[in-house]
This record gives structure tokens, sequence and C-alpha cells, in this order.
């Protein structure tokens, strides 16, 4: 299987040059030619086998230069219950009081606590891997632009990996306490962390802008260095995420909630669209869905997206309690624009051209019929959103973060809406505890302690649930990283890091 960018078909590489070199050269992200179809009966032979074995069986039917065994060592290295705290890295949390019937699908296990370490603890065996295959000898550049849970991700999943240097930008007032922390004190020789004085999106334009230098990248070159990402515009990102909504439709299979060939609702919380995209794939390879329900927070440019046909960028950035929501420029809609059009890369290209120039663009009739036809968008507020937390907290005896929180609420929307019923699916992307002042201002009435970790004690205690270790053993951490800089030093930042001049 090759892969060619969203903006030019001619641009045509293999999956390891997808994989390593992140980004097409004139800013467009690669897309599959073709994608694998899965009939029932290949769904329900995935059934009988464990998450590994469903990775393993959907990485080999895209990374077509890969050997078997190349997939297997970087499955097997990537999903360890080590990592994950069981043989099951995305486990499903039924709730089925009264009318309300959802499977969250909890992504959160991993190392770092978010949906995140699900693709970036393979991604660095995956990339290792490709720029020995397309780039022999060059050591890989990772830059991130991150608002909270890839950043510390990628730092973990990278961390002393040989051939790779890993350097994340977050905005130094767009995160959690606890997310700053886990990146302020990331171990490792190869990595390094900034705070830009920006948003997310001046973060993440920075380093696009960083990738297609040409004077930038030809100074890598001369020191045998190439940029790559661990941004879901890597494809490298975005591939294992289609995993765990199979197998999220295999445990329902299993778990007897449903039967072979019953569609369901996919429900995510949206920030740069990577998440409900790879849901849209595997639709696209044969899983049975109904309807893609899209949750944004406040910042819901996605949410008038679908239901108007115009994205706009252009209005007010809100600061909220689901941090990793708060984007306005989500990249991976690029790649959903290619497809809906049938692969226009012409049409993409003018699109992303009017985004970048004006600050918005619109879609025509044929793509807006698609979106309506599968896709519904909701948003939810701060408030809407404690108030979801302190409800399935009490009534469900379920405690979320507060981007689940955020899907739940949508997802409520669209059933008082529509009166569907279809089985839901809501992809859970962060532990509670990674936004503990957030979850206990829902939960609790009383004053909440000045410390962040007096929280995370005081959440722990009133809930009964235990503090994932991972973020219980930062509490006394050695904080490495204090530097910040502006949007327009980002590049020199980067050059720095790497000694180059």
């Amino acid at each position: 299987m090759n892969y060619n960018s969203t903006r030019d078909k001619s641009k045509v590489v293999t999956a390891s040059q997808a994989i390593a070199q992140g980004i097409s050269e004139e800013g467009g992200l690669f897309v599959p030619q073709s994608l694998p179809k899965y009939t029932l009966d290949d769904i329900k032979a995935l059934a009988q086998t464990d998450y590994r074995g469903r990775a393993k069986k959907i990485f080999g039917d895209f990374l077509g230069d890969f050997t078997e065994e190349e997939i297997s060592q970087s499955v097997e290295a990537a999903y360890t219950p080590e990592k994950f705290g069981s043989d099951d890295p995305a486990p499903i949390s039924y709730i089925e009081s009264g009318s309300t019937k959802m499977s969250i699908l909890e992504l959160w296990h991993g190392p770092t606590c978010a949906f995140k370490d699900m693709a970036l603890q393979i991604l660095p065996h995956l990339l290792t891997k490709s720029v020995k295959k397309t780039y022999s000898g060059k050591e890989a550049v990772i830059l991130v632009a991150t608002s909270g849970d890839t950043g510390k991700a990628a730092l973990e999943g990278f961390k002393d990996v040989d051939g790779t240097r890993i350097m994340v930008f977050y905005p130094v007032n767009g995160v959690s306490p606890m997310q700053k922390r886990q990146m302020a004190t990331q171990k490792g020789d190869n990595v390094s962390v900034v705070a830009i004085e920006g948003n997310f999106d001046d973060a993440q334009t920075g380093v696009k802008k960083i990738f297609t230098n040409s004077e930038i990248k030809a100074k890598l070159e001369k020191n045998n260095m190439l940029f790559s990402s661990a941004n879901s515009i890597n494809w490298g990102r975005l591939l294992p995420q289609i995993v765990y909504y199979f197998s999220a439709y295999c445990e329902l299979l299993n778990a007897k909630k449903i039967n072979a060939g019953d569609k369901i609702n996919v429900v995510v919380p949206t920030g740069n669209f990577g998440n409900i995209l790879a849901s849209f794939y595997a639709m696209n390879m044969g899983l049975p869905v109904n309807k893609f329900i899209c949750a944004s927070n406040a910042n819901n440019v996605l949410t008038d997206f679908i239901k108007t046909g115009t994205y706009d960028r252009k209005r007010q950035f809100y600061t909220t309690i689901s941090p990793s929501m708060d984007i306005l420029v989500s990249s991976n809609l690029e790649r959903l624009l290619y497809h809906l059009t049938d692969g226009n890369a012409e049409k993409v290209a003018q699109w992303m051209n009017e985004l970048s120039a004006n600050g918005s663009y619109t879609v025509d009739s044929y793509v807006k019929s698609k979106l309506d036809e599968l896709f519904y968008g909701g948003c939810c507020d701060d408030d809407n959103t404690r108030a979801t937390i302190r409800e399935m907290y009490k009534n469900e005896s379920y405690l979320c973060d507060t981007h689940t929180a955020v899907a739940v609420n949508v997802y409520k929307q669209y059933v008082e809406e529509t009166g569907d019923n279809t089985p839901a699916v809501i992809a859970s992307t962060a532990s509670p505890y990674k936004f503990a002042k957030s979850v206990l201002e829902a939960v609790s009435d009383e004053k909440l302690p000045e410390d962040e970790y007096a929280m995370v004690d005081e959440l722990s205690a009133i809930t009964k649930t235990s503090v994932p270790l991972p973020l219980a053993s930062l509490k006394n951490a050695e904080v490495r990283f204090k530097e910040e800089c502006k949007v327009d030093e980002m590049p020199e930042t980067v050059l720095n890091s790497l000694s180059i001049n």
C-alpha cells in the first residue's frame, strides 16, 4: 500500500516514507491510496484474538514495506501489561442504568494516563524502523505541538530512543497544572520542552512552518538530521487509533452487547480531529458505524462546521477546563475533506489556502451532504462539563475527566434531539486525575485545597478511587524544563536545541 498527499496526488510514498517524513513537503498530509476491506467474518475472527492480535492484523494491512516480524516486534513492545496495567490496553466500562446505555472506551490506562499513549507507545518503534528503511544513518528530530496530552505521551514514547531527538512546544497558559508538570519533569537525554507565549494553534502553526522551511531543512540535512512529527498529522500516529475502534466492537460482540453486523454510534471529544477520523477510517474498512458524534467544548469551530459547512477560525479563543480540545485549527479535518471529495487534492489545497489566507472556507454541497449523513456536531461549555461530571458520578458511580464529560454531554444532546438509541461507544480520553481541580470542583461542594497534589488526594478520598501511579509519582519529581519563547522565536529555539547555527 502506498500513500499520497492530500494537496498533491503526484506525491506518492511508501508507508515507511510517510511515517518518517510525517508531512508532505508542500504541507499536505499523507493518506492511504486505498483501504483494506473487512467482512463480518473478518471482524468475528478479530474478536477471537486479543488487542495485540488485532493490532498486528490491521498494521499488516497498511504497512506494506514492513515485515511481519517488524510489526509483531513493535506491537509486542508497545502494548505490554507493564505499560497499560493489563492485557487489555483499552477496556470498556458499561453504563446501563435506566435509559442511559453507553459503552465507555477507556483509552487512558497507559504510562501518561491519556489516550495518546495508544499511538505514542508504538510510534517510536514504527518511526525508527521507517527511518532506517528510507533515510539510513540519519537522526530523526521529532517536533511536537501539544495542547496537553500529546506532549507528555510523545516524550515518554521517545525518551532515550536511539537515533531520535524530541522537542515539544506547549502553550504556557493552555495546559492543566498536571499536564505541565508531566512535561516539565520528563526524563531522558534526548528530550526538550519549551512553553510558548500563545495558544495551541500558534504552536501547531509554528511547528508546521518549521517543517516546510527550506533553509532550516537544509541545515538539518547538513548535520545528517531530518524532521518528523509525533502529532496526529503523522500517519504513524493515526493508524494505531483505528485499532481500538475495531477492538471495541469486538469486545461488544464478546460481551454480547451487540450482534455481528449491528451498527454503533461513535462519540469522540474532538480537538485536532485525529481520534474521530480514525473511526471514520474504520467504518470505511467495514466497521458497522451509524453516526459519528463530534463533541466540542466552547471552542466549537467543528460544531459550526458540521452544521453549516463553513469552517471559520476567526472567533474568540477560549481557555477551558478541557484544554486538549482548545483548538481552532483541526489539522486532521484536511484528511476527511480529501476522502469526502473522493480524492480531489486540488479542491482540498484550495480550501486549505483559503483557511491560511482568510481564516475560513466553505465546502461545496456534495461534501456538505456527506457531512450531514455521517456526522453530528455538538458542544458543551465548562459549566455543563462540570455538571455532567457530577451527574455521572452521583447517578452512575462513574468518575470521568473533563474531556470525556464533554462527549457524554453532547451524546445526550444527540439522543434527546434525534431519539437514536443505537449502541454508543464513547471515547474516554484521559484519567480524571489529570484534571483534578476541575473534577474535584464538580463532585465536591467543599473548599478546594490550594496545592495540586492535595486536590489529587482529596479527589481520591472523596470518590474512593485510586490515583494512577504515573501521576502520583510526579509529586517529588525534579522539574527539568522551564524555558519559554515567543512564537516567532520557535525556529531559532529548535536550532539552538540541536546545536546548529
